[in-house]
């Protein structure tokens, strides 16, 4: 498995690298965003570690402009940014998971083993998932329904694939904030909700037999269609 480690603080640099390598992986190390465009440009990597406060960019940044170019490797985001805003700012936008400085080595090889695990089980299983005339294309990261290209967040597209695996069955927001944003604790948030409004929107846009449905007081179900025409 190879990585690539993109931060710029030499104690953590010299850390990390030798710890992932005692773990099996091959690391490369770049020292800012420039660096690591260069290097993910060049190099498939299996996962990127990414600090977000980076010397000549923001992390975030870097991350929106490597999906743009096709990136698709997971992204564990590295950052002292503590808030429930912004671990959620982080995984909208382009992170698939997050973790706060300062951490414990075993915990960010968990993460990485997971994520890794994840990706993983996605690229040996089916490359479309289709619900009715709503369709997912996991390699391309593109949605579309009836034939027509959703233009989706690569938020709003983890919300849809989670749903879409899990069609006609009810998921709740706790088993969405834990899957899809990675939180295993419930803080005050509507994160949720908003994603969803935003999601149904494109999904059920006028004039279409409406997939995602609310239950309220439970959570969520996307229905297939001939269960929404019944």
């Amino acid at each position: 498995m190879k990585l690539l480690l993109v931060e710029d603080e030499l104690e953590i640099q010299d850390f990390l690298k030798p710890s992932l390598a005692d773990a099996g992986y091959e690391v490369d190390v770049a020292n800012d965003g420039q660096a690591a465009e260069k290097l993910a440009s060049a190099h498939v990597y299996d996962a990127l570690i990414v600090d977000l406060g980076l010397p000549d960019q923001d992390g975030i940044d870097l991350i929106l402009r490597l999906r743009k170019i096709g990136v698709a490797s997971p992204v564990l985001i590295l950052s002292a940014r503590r808030s429930v805003d912004d671990r959620v700012a982080g995984l909208e936008l382009g992170g698939d998971d997050y973790l706060t400085k300062p951490f414990a080595l075993a915990e960010l090889l968990a993460r990485l083993r997971n994520l890794l695990k994840r990706n993983i089980a996605v690229s040996a299983g089916p490359t479309m998932l289709r619900v009715g005339d709503l369709e997912l294309d996991l390699l391309r990261r593109r949605a579309s329904r009836a034939g027509d290209l959703l233009n989706l967040s690569p938020q709003e597209f983890g919300l849809l694939e989670y749903l879409c695996r899990h069609a006609g069955r009810v998921v709740t927001r706790s088993m969405l904030l834990a899957e899809v944003w990675g939180m295993r604790i419930q803080p005050d948030t509507n994160v949720v909700d908003v994603h969803i409004y935003r999601l149904r929107g494109k999904v059920d846009s006028e004039g279409r037999v409406p997939l995602i449905k609310t239950l309220r007081g439970v959570g969520y179900v996307l229905e297939t269609q001939e269960a929404a025409t019944a």
